[in-house]
C-alpha cells in the first residue's frame, strides 16, 4: 500500500524531464490493522456504521466523509498520514466552490439554473501541479499525433488539472500523468469519432472500436497479417494513445490492475457503439435505453485508475463483489449524468443527453428536465453514500482506502466540471 515514486522508474518516451522531488522521510511504524471480522476503531460494526451514516451531520457528502475518516487514517501506510487525512478529511462539501454555470437554451430563452447536486467538493488543488501534468499530457499529444491542430485548445481545458484534483492521495506527477494519459486517450475516442473532428462517421465508428481494442488487448496475428494491423496503427493516432498510455500505465499498475482497465474499456466501446447506432438511424433513445447507456460509457474506465495511482491494489475478492461493484459503476454513472449537466452549454440543442431527452419523453420545460436529471444523480449518489459507509465498516484497508478515493474522485472531477474551458468558454 504504500505510494511509490515515479523516481525509480526508467524513462517514458515523450514524458519530457523528471523534476526532482525529495524523497519523503520516514514515517512512524504502520498501525496494526485488526483480525478480519473483528469490531474495532478501524472496523466497527456494520449497524454503528449505517447509524452514524443515517444521523450524522447535514451537508453534502460529509456523512461518507466520516465514515471514511477513522477507517483512512488507520489505513494510511507509514509516511502517507498526511496524504491520508486529507482524503479522510475533505472539508467542505456540497454547495462550496464555483457557481454551476447557467446553461443558455435555444431560442433565446432564460437561462437554465443548474441545481446544486449532491457531491463532495474537491479534496485538494494543487495548480502548480495540475499544470505540470497539464503541459506534460499535451505535449504528449503533440508526440502522439491526437487533437493535431486543437493542442492550445487542448491545453485550456487542462485535463491536467482533473486528474491533480481526481486523485488527492498521490503527489507524484509520473503516477497522475500515467492516468491523465489513459483518460485522454478515452476522450480522444470521442472528441475523434463520435462528437467532433473529421472523422466522425458513426457507420465506421464498430470497426474502429474493433481496431482499438486489438491495440488494448493486444491481438495476436499470424505474422504475415500483423504487419498489416500495425500499418494501420502507425496511420491512426487514436490507437497509438492508446498503445502509447497503457504501455506507461504498466509501469505503476499491476497486470491485474491492467486487466481491470482493460474490462472496463470494452464495456465502454458497447456504449460508445450504442451511440453510434442512435446516430446512423437518427433515433432518440428512450430515458430508460439512455440511463442503461450512461451505466456502460461513464467515467469508471478513468476511476478504475484510484488505486494504481494511489500505489496500492484493492483485492480481487472485493473488486469482484456485487455490492462493491454496484458502488463504483453508480458512482461512475452519477459522476457522468454531473457530465451531462456541465456539458449542454456547449452541445447542441440536439445531442442526445439526459435532460434533452426527459424533456422531450415528458413534454417539459428544460428547466424542469434538469432538475429531473439532478435527483437521479442525487439518487445514485445516496446509494454510493450508503453503501461505502457499510462497506468501509467491514472491508479491508485497502477498501475503505479505495472507497475513500472513490468519493475523492467524484468531488475533483465536479471541480474540474465547474472550471474547465471545456464546459466553461465552451471553447
Amino acid at each position: 500500500m504504500t505510494r511509490t515514486s515515479g523516481a525509480g522508474l526508467p524513462p517514458w518516451p515523450g514524458s519530457g524531464p523528471q523534476p526532482a522531488r525529495p524523497p519523503a522521510p520516514p514515517g512512524p511504524p504502520a498501525p496494526a490493522v485488526p483480525a478480519a471480522g473483528a469490531p474495532g476503531p478501524s472496523q466497527p460494526s456494520p449497524g454503528a456504521a449505517l447509524g452514524r451514516l443515517l444521523s450524522g451531520p447535514t451537508g453534502l457528502g460529509t456523512a461518507a466523509a466520516r465514515a471514511f475518516r477513522s477507517a483512512a487514517l488507520s489505513a494510511a501506510p507509514p509516511g502517507e498520514g498526511a496524504a491520508a487525512r486529507a482524503v479522510a478529511e475533505p472539508g467542505r462539501t456540497g454547495d462550496g466552490g464555483p457557481p454551476a454555470p447557467r446553461v443558455p437554451p435555444p431560442g433565446g430563452e432564460p437561462a437554465v439554473r443548474t441545481p446544486a447536486l449532491y457531491c463532495p467538493d474537491a479534496v485538494r488543488d494543487d495548480p502548480a501541479l495540475g499544470e505540470e501534468v497539464n503541459d506534460r499530457l499535451v505535449e504528449w499529444a503533440e508526440e502522439i499525433g491526437i487533437f493535431s491542430g486543437r493542442l492550445e485548445r487542448l491545453r485550456s481545458h487542462q485535463f491536467g488539472r482533473l486528474f491533480m484534483l481526481a486523485h488527492p492521495d498521490c503527489d507524484d506527477p509520473d503516477r497522475l500523468l500515467a492516468a491523465a494519459r489513459c483518460g485522454l486517450s478515452e476522450w480522444s475516442v470521442d472528441d475523434h469519432w463520435v462528437d467532433e473532428g473529421e472523422e466522425t462517421e458513426p457507420e465506421l465508428l464498430g470497426s474502429r472500436l474493433a481496431m482499438t481494442h486489438a491495440v488494448i488487448d493486444p491481438v495476436r496475428l499470424p505474422a504475415r497479417y500483423l504487419a498489416q494491423f500495425e500499418e494501420l496503427v502507425a496511420r491512426q493516432p487514436v490507437l497509438r494513445a492508446f498503445r502509447s498510455s497503457l504501455g506507461h500505465l504498466s509501469q505503476i499498475a499491476s497486470t491485474t490492475q491492467m486487466a481491470r482497465l482493460r474490462h472496463e474499456l470494452a464495456v465502454m466501446f458497447v456504449g460508445y457503439g450504442q451511440e453510434a447506432e442512435w446516430r446512423t438511424n437518427g433515433r432518440r433513445p428512450a430515458v430508460w435505453e439512455y440511463l442503461l447507456h450512461r451505466y456502460e460509457n461513464a467515467f469508471y474506465p478513468c476511476m478504475v485508475l484510484i488505486d494504481p495511482v494511489g500505489g496500492y491494489e484493492l483485492p480481487a475478492h472485493e473488486f469482484a463483489d456485487p455490492t462493491v461493484r454496484r458502488t463504483y459503476l453508480y458512482a461512475g454513472m452519477a459522476n457522468v449524468l454531473l457530465n451531462d449537466v456541465y456539458s449542454m452549454a456547449k452541445e447542441d440543442p440536439g445531442d442526445t443527453n439526459l435532460p434533452n431527452l426527459i424533456a422531450a419523453e415528458d413534454g417539459c420545460s428544460l428547466q424542469e428536465a434538469v432538475d429531473r436529471t439532478a435527483a437521479i444523480h442525487d439518487e445514485l449518489m445516496h446509494t454510493v453514500e450508503a453503501d461505502c459507509a457499510v462497506l468501509a465498516a467491514t472491508g479491508s484497508p485497502q477498501l475503505r482506502r479505495y472507497l475513500a478515493g472513490l468519493w475523492a474522485w467524484m468531488g475533483g472531477s465536479k471541480e474540474w466540471h465547474a472550471t474547465s474551458a471545456r464546459y466553461q468558454n465552451q471553447s
